[in-house]
């Protein structure tokens, strides 16, 4: 196997050596003034990042956490959701939501297709919901939903708008409290360059006022609002973590947000014109909203797992499989948070190594040329 590893799967993502270095830094107490003074600056970052005057909790769960967060927070038992999927990502807010008890109203799209705020207003016009859940950047599929007009619809419903952005926050725009959003949740590890383990949620004071009664305890909003308002955590905190989201916060507002969804818009248009100049098809969109992972059909004749084992063992190059009714049939590649275009022509250069290899006609050096060229070309707003 070879010894040096990219990572290009939609989460985990590559950490920058400054924040792995302070994951490493020796233990601070908790509830000492040294972590106190951190604390109080990823607090703050966060509210920057997520464009929200809002309170943002932090738990030590993945991002799935936070999602269960807001439905034991925001629902009673019995309660209709309205749950908008087109992938992987929408059926886990479902599943999640009739774990707990609540009536699942789908709004369902084929894998791959781009929900609309026209269908949502519709349907919540013919059946009321408690509660508006969607997905902003669905990783399964390459696609980035339009939740400004989600939420807009979902809110003209009168119903609270919760958005899953784990893969988008930091990558693509989302202006919270600008569009009138209720509840956001996420994740340390995708966009925003930490390793995993820290889940993130804003809350709106209208999304506090409509508390249901779910059990909750760990997830329980209001206690750890409270705790933060004087800089303490209900719960132990994961300290290591949090000093490491401190720094990468640090980076990417240092840099700028309007130059990383910039910097994304342009990876995932370079990602995109290099599978094109290698002869294959894109599943995920072909334009500048597919920022975040570029997903691509498996060339006729070719074993998706095969490929990607021989990118992984031969090359050092994780890329991630399909999910779902997509298994086998398609391969993704993340391009979130800290890369850069040269992070993209490697992973080209070797799926075109590997597909060579397979027997497909290829041109060498084509995709990487053509990722370069298009990366150069400035971003459009999206």
């Amino acid at each position: 196997m070879t010894e040096k590893r990219y990572l290009f799967t939609p989460g985990p993502t590559p950490v920058p050596p400054e924040v792995l270095a302070a994951t490493a830094e020796p233990m601070l107490h908790h509830r000492g003034p040294d972590f106190r003074i951190v604390y109080e600056r990823t607090l703050g970052r966060l509210k920057e990042v997520f464009r929200t005057e809002n309170d943002v909790l932090l738990f030590a769960a993945s991002g799935t956490g936070t999602m269960e967060s807001a439905l034991v927070n925001l629902c009673s038992p019995g309660d209709r959701v309205c749950v908008v999927t087109a992938g992987a990502f929408g059926e886990r807010w479902a599943a999640i939501a009739g774990a707990l008890g609540c009536e699942v109203d789908r709004l369902a799209y084929d894998w791959g297709d781009s929900p609309s705020a026209d269908d949502l207003a519709s349907r919540l016009a013919e059946r009321e919901a408690r509660v508006v859940l969607m997905t902003q950047s669905e990783t399964s599929t390459g696609v980035v939903a339009d939740v400004r007009s989600l939420a807009a619809a979902a809110g003209q419903g009168g119903a609270v708008s919760v958005v899953d952005a784990v893969s988008s926050l930091g990558a693509v725009p989302l202006e919270t409290d600008g569009w009138s959003v209720d509840v956001v949740v996420s994740g340390s590890q995708k966009a925003l360059m930490s390793p995993p383990g820290l889940a993130l949620v804003s809350v709106s004071q209208r999304a506090r006022d409509a508390r249901g009664t779910l059990p909750r305890f760990y997830f329980d909003w209001e206690r750890t609002r409270k705790a933060q308002e004087i800089l303490d955590a209900a719960f132990t905190p994961a300290v290591s973590l949090v000093r490491g989201l401190d720094v990468a916060l640090g980076l990417l507002l240092d840099a700028g947000l309007e130059a990383a969804f910039e910097r994304h818009v342009r990876l995932g248009r370079a990602c995109r014109e290099g599978i094109k100049a290698m002869g294959l098809e894109l599943f995920s969109p072909d334009d500048d909203s597919a920022a975040v992972v570029t997903a691509v059909r498996m060339p006729e004749g070719v074993d998706a797992g095969a490929l990607l084992l021989l990118l992984r063992d031969r090359h050092g190059v994780t890329l991630a499989p399909g999910q779902g009714p997509l298994k086998g049939k398609i391969f993704r590649i993340g391009h979130i948070g800290y890369f850069d275009v040269f992070d993209v022509t490697t992973a080209l250069a070797a799926i075109e190594l590997v597909l060579a290899e397979a027997g497909a006609d290829v041109e060498r050096g084509a995709a990487s040329t053509r990722a370069l060229e298009a990366y150069a070309e400035p971003a459009a707003r999206v």
